[in-house]
C-alpha cells in the first residue's frame, strides 16, 4: 500500500527540451470536454504549442486527469487521457497523475481514482470557499494505493473495463431516449430560441397557478426528524428520488413543501452557473420527504401549460440564457430569485398540441424510469466490484 506519490508523478512539469517547435500541433482539452459519466475525453482541439505553453496544464497520452475544482471533482470528472497528439494541454483545474510504468498500470490507476470513496475522501480535503473549493495536490500524493504485481493490476483493470462497458451501454440507451424526446419536441414546437411557429410569448409566472415558495432546509438545532432531498436530486436533468437524506428540522414541513409530482422544483443556488435554475418535476409523490430551501417550488396551471412541455422547454437555450443572465453571485455561488423566475419568457403553443406531446413524453419517460432503475442497479454492482478489487482505503 504505497503512497500514490511513490508510484506516480503528480502534476509533472513540461520539459522544454522535449520540443523547441512552438508550431507543433498539440491536443487541447478544456474541462467541458471531459465526461464525468464516461470517464473519457469526449473531444480534443488542435492548437499550436506556442499558444498553450504558458497558462495551461500539460499532460501526455495515458495520463489520468483529475478535476480539482468543485463541483467537477465530486461529479467524477476523472478521465483516462487518450489523445491523438504527442503532447496534451488543458484546463488549469486539472491535476495530472502519470503512473510510473514499471510499477503502476494506467488503467488500474484510472479505476482506482474513479472510486466513490476516493471522491468522498477528496471532498473532505478540499480547501477554499464556495464555488472555488479545490482538491489539493497533497491529497493525491498521500493516497495509499493497493499495489499487486503488474499482471494482476492489468487483470483487475480488464475486469472493471468490461463491467464499465455494460454501464456505458445502458447510459447510451437512456441518452437515445432523451434525444428522441428532444427531436419530437422540436418537430412539434420548433426551436424556442427562434420560435419559427410564432407561438405567443408569456411570462413563466403567467402559467403558474400559485405563488412560488422555498423549501425547508435542515437545522443544526432542529428537533423534528424527517427526510429532505439533496440538491443533486434535481440537477442531473431528470429527477433522482434516491438523492435524499435523514435530517432534523426546526419545524414540520408544510404541505406545499412536500415532494409531489405536480410541483416543479427549481435549483435556487449553485456554485456552477450552468446548474442554477435547473428545474424538473418529480416522477412520483414522496409525502414523507420535503424539498430544501435551496430549491424553489412552483405549480403549473394545467389549463395553461403541460408539465411535460414546461419541463422540456425549461432546459432550452432560450430559458437558460435568461436564467444565467439573471443569476446573481456572491462568494462564488450563483442564485436566482422568485421574481426573476416569474419574468422568464417562454412561447406557449395551443394546449391541445401540448397534450399530444404529454402523451408521447409520458410513454418515453416511463421507459426511461425503468431503464434508470436498472442502470442504478448496475452502478451499485459496479461499486461493489470496485470495492472487492481494491479493498478498503
Amino acid at each position: 500500500m504505497p503512497k500514490l506519490a511513490d508510484v506516480a508523478e503528480i502534476n509533472p512539469r513540461f520539459d522544454r527540451s522535449e520540443s523547441n517547435d512552438l508550431s507543433e500541433a498539440i491536443s487541447f482539452v478544456p474541462m467541458a470536454n471531459v465526461s464525468e459519466i464516461l470517464g473519457t475525453i469526449t473531444s480534443e482541439e488542435n492548437r499550436d504549442l506556442g499558444d498553450v505553453i504558458k497558462g495551461f496544464t500539460t499532460f501526455k497520452d495515458r495520463d489520468v486527469l483529475v478535476a480539482k475544482i468543485t463541483p467537477c471533482f465530486e461529479n467524477g470528472k476523472i478521465a483516462h487521457a487518450r489523445i491523438a497528439k504527442r503532447l496534451g494541454f488543458g484546463s488549469t483545474e486539472f491535476h495530472v497523475v502519470r503512473p510510473v510504468a514499471e510499477m503502476l498500470d494506467d488503467r488500474y490507476l484510472y479505476h482506482f481514482l474513479r472510486q466513490p470513496l476516493v471522491r468522498e475522501s477528496g471532498k473532505l480535503r478540499m480547501t477554499g470557499s464556495g464555488g472555488q473549493k479545490r482538491v489539493p495536490k497533497a491529497f493525491l500524493e498521500e493516497l495509499n494505493i493497493p499495489l499487486p504485481p503488474l499482471p494482476e493490476q492489468r487483470r483487475i483493470a480488464a475486469i472493471l473495463d468490461k463491467a464499465d462497458a455494460l454501464r456505458a451501454k445502458r447510459r447510451e440507451a437512456i441518452a437515445k431516449l432523451d434525444q428522441l424526446l428532444q427531436s419530437m419536441f422540436l418537430e412539434m414546437f420548433g426551436d424556442p430560441v427562434t420560435n419559427p411557429k410564432g407561438w405567443p410569448m408569456k411570462f413563466f409566472g403567467e402559467v403558474c397557478e400559485s405563488s412560488f415558495r422555498n423549501g425547508l432546509s435542515p437545522s443544526t438545532s432542529g428537533s423534528v426528524p424527517g427526510k429532505v432531498l439533496t440538491l443533486s436530486a434535481i440537477t442531473r436533468q431528470h429527477f433522482q428520488s434516491h438523492h435524499q437524506k435523514e435530517a432534523l428540522f426546526d419545524r414540520p414541513p408544510s404541505d406545499n413543501q412536500q415532494v409531489k409530482m405536480d410541483t416543479f422544483l427549481i435549483c435556487r443556488g449553485n456554485g456552477n452557473r450552468q446548474l442554477v435554475g435547473v428545474g424538473v418535476f418529480p416522477n412520483h409523490d414522496l409525502y414523507d420527504v420535503c424539498f430544501p430551501d435551496t430549491m424553489i417550488g412552483a405549480n403549473i396551471a394545467k389549463d395553461r401549460a403541460s408539465p411535460r412541455f414546461i419541463e422540456q422547454i425549461w432546459g432550452s437555450r432560450l430559458v437558460r440564457n435568461q436564467i444565467e443572465s439573471g443569476a446573481s453571485t456572491t462568494n462564488g455561488t450563483f442564485k436566482i430569485n422568485q421574481r426573476t423566475l416569474e419574468k422568464i419568457l417562454i412561447p406557449i403553443p395551443p394546449r391541445e398540441l401540448q397534450a399530444q406531446f404529454e402523451i408521447i413524453s409520458t410513454k418515453l419517460m416511463t421507459m426511461r424510469v425503468r431503464m434508470s432503475i436498472h442502470s442504478r442497479l448496475i452502478d451499485e454492482n459496479f461499486r461493489s466490484l470496485q470495492h472487492r478489487m481494491f479493498g478498503a482505503l
